[in-house]
């Protein structure tokens, strides 16, 4: 069993940058690959960002291609979300999602992961 805990929300100014932080309980976490996912108010849930478990492959959404960066740091067991440009639109909880997986392959979609943050929200005002 695998805890997850995001942070690193909060409110933006169009334009900012915030990072956001996934924190895992898992001694061998450095075996997840994981996934960033977000949720805006009566939408479904979206792929954001995907990390392998080494870290040397990486995936990301069209609409966060070249402002979103996704990375992580074994050692601490975290993975991060460095969120840079932000937009109105980016706003939602975003979700960091884990499953254990030596595969290279990153996946994007929420089923091909088994363990959940409980997210964390990011709003961007115009």
């Amino acid at each position: 069993q695998v805890q997850l805990v995001e942070s690193g929300g909060g409110l933006v100014q169009d334009g900012g940058s915030l990072r956001l932080s996934c924190a895992a309980s898992a001694r061998t976490f450095s075996s997840y690959r994981v996934g960033w996912f977000r949720q805006a108010p009566g939408k479904e849930r979206e792929f954001v960002a995907a990390i392998i478990w080494s870290g040397a492959s990486t995936n990301y959404a069209d609409s966060v291609k070249g402002r979103f960066t996704i990375a992580r740091d074994n050692a601490k067991n975290t993975v991060y979300l460095q969120m840079n440009s932000l937009r109105p639109e980016d706003t939602a909880v975003y979700y960091c999602a884990a499953r254990r997986s030596w595969d290279n392959s990153n996946y994007n979609y929420t089923y091909e992961y088994d363990y959940w943050g409980q997210g964390t929200q990011v709003t961007v005002s115009s």
